[in-house]
């Protein structure tokens, strides 16, 4: 049996994210895992408070909510077997229950500017979550703490299903459900 995880790449708006954009020279620089096409469970590292860059860590993100909703996003599609599926999320279960010891990587962040491979335990920014979390499925990711998000894009087997606000996605999904409810 086959299932799917989508990797939300964002574009927050936010000063940080535009002062990583002028290092990348891409616009989006956030990255995010959801375990459900309708994002209703998406995961990252980041600001744990909307308007306090300061306090990071591991953070279940409100997709219709928040900075995410009305972000420019890619939303990208990889299918995974479910022994693949249940070993990602476990691992996302596992740093949600133990989310207070983690913290944000922005050693690690600089580290990339600077082409050292720094990695902090427990600490980590987005896309090194993401790609962490991708390394318990096929994809080998050698080196997390150098992963940028645009950079999941480019693996062979993640598929560009959305490009576009995150606002919109969410209420053609919700179109989508709806007709599928009206159908059965």
């Amino acid at each position: 049996m086959e299932k799917a995880v989508y990797i939300v790449l964002s574009d927050t708006g936010t000063w940080f994210s535009r002062l990583i954009g002028m290092y990348t020279g891409k616009s989006k620089n956030h990255a995010s895992i959801a375990f459900d096409e309708e994002l209703n469970e998406v995961y990252s590292f980041g600001r744990k408070q909307r308007y306090n860059p300061i306090n990071g860590g591991f953070v279940q993100e409100d997709a219709r909510g928040g900075l995410l909703y009305h972000a420019n996003c890619s939303i990208l599609k990889y299918k995974v077997s479910l022994d693949e599926y249940d070993r990602m999320r476990d691992k996302v279960l596992t740093f949600k229950a133990e989310q207070k010891k983690y913290k944000y990587n922005l050693l690690g962040l600089f580290g990339i500017a600077l082409q050292l491979n720094i990695q902090r335990e427990n600490a980590f920014f987005c896309s090194q979550f993401v790609a962490t979390i991708l390394n318990e499925s096929t994809i080998d990711i050698a080196k997390p703490s150098s992963v940028q998000p645009h950079q999941f894009a480019e693996y062979p087997d993640i598929e560009l299903i959305y490009e576009g606000k995150l606002m919109h996605f969410l209420v053609e999904e919700s179109i989508i459900l709806i007709g599928k409810e009206f159908v059965l």
